[in-house]
């Protein structure tokens, strides 16, 4: 464990968020192998991976609920010298995650036809997501136990071993790929559903070695076999933080599932090309997204030990950090959309689509940089709420506007990529509104509490 609440807090910053970064970089690249791979079988592949893909964000607001509540219960624990605390809240996560992975599988499971059939274009590419989704789905139901492990790390100040067990588990699904997609050394492809088995071994192979980490000797936070009986109080606690944050996720599969059914009447070219573009976005929005989950815990840990100074700061960083970093990531896309979409897909159409959406939402990068900073605060402070109002606001407005441009004549998709960065800048302002507010609310009570426990010293 590390103590965040000394020391230099653009260090800390920094120093997480290029760990973390370096994670969700790898983790990404699970989707952009495998996507790579596929798109050498064809659009129908490549549509298919992106509709099943969509469960992705479903699995990532579960898990971001999860996650989010275990980071900031183990960093508030560890701020305020509690590890028996920490340690109570990593085994009840653990066994939460374990519960809710199971039911994710056999809900999952069971409609994962009707699913793939509402949101294909035609029955061809349906087939094709369910042969993904059928190794995908376990894949992704063991992710809830890797992401509480990886959370509870995080909390605790350490992200180095993290980082390490998450880049071995792309390398394992970097030589898996090729060989269970496209036969390589076999002679026996298995196309879509080899891309579902390579991501289900290596979370699997990742959940086993994070998995090590917690039961070797010495460590300081230990996962027990036996966590004994659930902590109804801890769990519910655990959810009320983490489930705001999870629902942004579960709005933004909300959104972008409408994207998809907007498409199906524009054919599988459609679909793949937004399918690839999505996925190039959320890689090239990583380092905005590593400096929020840095701030979570740099933030949280000085919330438990009530230093109101430091976190002011924390925050100051963070958003001139993912300021920075998003503008610069804005310029390069804005250069080469048709270079980072044809990457992946051969097909002219789809890079067509996918090259316009990304030159178009590039300009909410930065919006996007202050809504992941704020985001972390939020973490931090273990309220939630006031994002998941906003993220929610957002999508509904969304919604309702592209609903009426798809009735209107003359509708273009390059409409609904315009829609999205206003409406993310919508967000952006609201989100800073909330995040004074709360600020103010809690700095002022940390600061009002110290001064009477300084007045209280003066007196004795």
């Amino acid at each position: 464990m590390n103590d965040l609440t000394r020391g230099s807090i653009a260090g800390h910053v920094a120093r997480y968020a290029a760990f973390i970064f370096v994670t969700m970089l790898f983790q990404t690249l699970y989707f952009l192998v495998d996507l790579y791979f596929v798109g050498q079988r064809g659009t129908a592949s490549v549509a298919a991976v992106a509709i099943a893909g969509n469960l992705m964000f479903v699995v990532l607001a579960l898990t971001q609920a999860l996650g989010v509540g275990t980071t900031t219960l183990v960093s508030q624990a560890v701020g305020a010298g509690d590890v028996p605390a920490a340690e109570h809240a990593v085994n009840q996560s653990q066994s939460l995650a374990l519960l809710a992975g199971l039911v994710f599988a056999a809900v999952t499971f069971a409609t994962r036809r009707a699913v793939a059939r509402a949101f294909a274009a035609d029955e061809a590419t349906a087939a094709l997501a369910v042969a993904y989704l059928d190794w995908f789905i376990p894949a992704m139901a063991v992710q809830f136990a890797l992401v509480s492990m990886a959370s509870a790390l995080r909390g605790a100040g350490d992200v180095r071993a993290a980082s390490a067990v998450q880049v071995a588990t792309v390398l394992l699904n970097v030589a898996l790929a090729p060989v269970l997609i496209a036969g390589w050394g076999t002679g026996h492809p298995m196309g879509v559903a080899g891309a579902g088995l390579a991501t289900f071994l290596a979370v699997g192979a990742g959940a086993l070695l994070l998995l090590r980490l917690f039961t070797r000797p010495g460590a300081r936070l230990r996962l027990r076999l036996r966590p004994g009986a659930p902590d109804g109080a801890l769990w519910r606690r655990l959810v009320a933080i983490g489930a705001p944050a999870g629902g942004e996720f579960l709005a933004l599969a909300v959104l972008l599932g409408a994207i998809q059914v907007i498409l199906a009447r524009e054919g599988a070219s459609a679909q793949a090309g937004f399918g690839v573009g999505v996925r190039v976005m959320q890689a090239v929005l990583l380092p905005a997204m590593a400096v929020s989950f840095a701030l979570a815990p740099v933030a949280g840990q000085n919330v438990g030990a009530r230093l109101a100074g430091r976190i002011r700061e924390t925050f100051r960083v963070g958003v001139a950090g993912a300021c920075g970093v998003m503008a610069v990531v804005t310029a390069i896309v804005q250069v080469a959309p048709e270079r980072m979409v044809g990457a992946f897909s051969a097909d002219p159409a789809a890079v067509g689509v996918g090259a316009e959406y990304l030159r178009v939402v590039s300009w909410n990068f930065v919006a996007n940089g202050v809504i992941f900073a704020c985001g972390g605060m939020f973490q931090a402070f273990g309220n939630t709420l006031p994002s998941l109002f906003a993220s929610a606001l957002r999508v509904l407005l969304f919604l309702a506007v592209a609903l009426a441009l798809t009735r209107s004549p003359g509708f273009a998709l390059r409409q609904l990529w315009i829609l999205s960065v206003a409406s993310v800048a919508f967000q952006m302002v609201l989100v800073v509104a909330l995040l004074r507010r709360e600020t103010a609310r809690r700095l002022s009570a940390m600061e009002a509490r110290a001064a009477e426990g300084g007045a209280t010293d003066t007196a004795a």
